[in-house]
């Protein structure tokens, strides 16, 4: 059969000019082998198309074969296909464009409601020195959906009380507009009023930067994420905190309350609106309250 000649052809160039071991040629002859078993339709690799190829991997997945091995998989007939083209036997590759990730995007990970709770709870509750500047970066964190770096370099003159916006200096050096709620606004006037004259007077008195350490100086991305790896610490919560996971809380909460993602994109500073999609997962709890409530048959009725 002509198909077998051909797959013969491609194991002789592995061998022969490749030099590939016995046991490599092997595993690409079954790989292929297997293709073509699954695809009794197929009496010649001229009929095979994205189709066929796309059925053929809906069935890999299905048997919840491994990411590497259904890419090992799509290598070896990639490789094939790339061969008999270089050799005039096909006209085209239909597996050179057929990609898939080792490893798929992974959700964020974001504070629910009561973890949130606690974690205001307890920063707002603190005996601390630095309390009132450890409550400004919360509040800014989950108000803004601002980065770390974007917070570490955050000046007093990019914060705009009066229009209630913050200049933000992102990635690539894009800025952008965000708008500064009530609780961030208030959080910020207390600790800039109350706290930061203290620090600041340790040096020279004109440090720019909103967030100072215990010496006067601008607090790092390190020494942001040093504190709210304290203050989750003593949440006594099992989570591990970092500054992104309010981002992505503030993300979250947005779009499960209603908001658009061309506007979360805007208020993220995404530049390319993918990015943003990945916080189009509702937590299971939203998507139970939003049957409970829109569902009339979801809830026993009333005796």
């Amino acid at each position: 059969m002509q198909v077998l000649d051909e797959l013969n052809l491609f194991m002789q160039y592995l061998r022969d000019e490749r030099q590939y071991s016995l046991a490599t040629t092997a595993a690409y002859q079954k790989d292929i082998t297997l293709f073509k078993n699954s695809n009794q339709e197929v009496t010649s690799w001229h009929q095979v198309n994205e189709i066929i190829i796309r059925k053929w991997l809906t069935n890999l997945f299905d048997r919840q074969l491994a990411r590497t091995t259904i890419n090992r998989k799509l290598s070896a007939l990639r490789s094939f296909y790339q061969f008999m083209l270089d050799n005039d036997i096909v006209a085209t590759n239909p597996f050179a464009e057929i990609k898939i990730k080792n490893h798929p995007d992974k959700l964020p990970h974001y504070f629910r409601s009561k973890e949130l709770d606690v974690l205001f709870a307890t920063v707002y509750h603190q005996d601390k020195k630095f309390k009132l500047r450890n409550i400004a970066l919360l509040e800014l964190f989950y108000g803004t959906g601002m980065r770390v770096s974007e917070v570490a370099g955050l000046q007093i003159k990019h914060i705009d009380f009066a229009q209630a916006k913050v200049h933000v200096y992102g990635k690539g050096g894009k800025e952008r507009f965000v708008p500064l709620g009530r609780y961030a606004s208030n959080a910020l006037k207390s600790y800039l009023n109350n706290l930061r004259p203290q620090m600041v007077s340790k040096i020279d008195g004109k440090n720019p930067y909103v967030f100072l350490n215990h010496l006067g100086n601008p607090l790092t991305t390190a020494g942001i994420e040093y504190i709210l790896r304290q203050l989750m610490k003593q949440t006594g919560l099992p989570n591990e905190m970092h500054p992104h996971m309010l981002r992505h809380t503030f993300a979250t909460d947005l779009l499960n309350n209603g908001a658009d993602l061309r506007s979360v994109q805007e208020l993220l500073g995404h530049a390319n609106l993918r990015t943003t999609q990945i916080y189009t997962h509702v937590s299971k709890e939203q998507l139970q309250s939003n049957y409970r409530k829109y569902f009339k048959r979801a809830t026993p009725e009333q005796r």
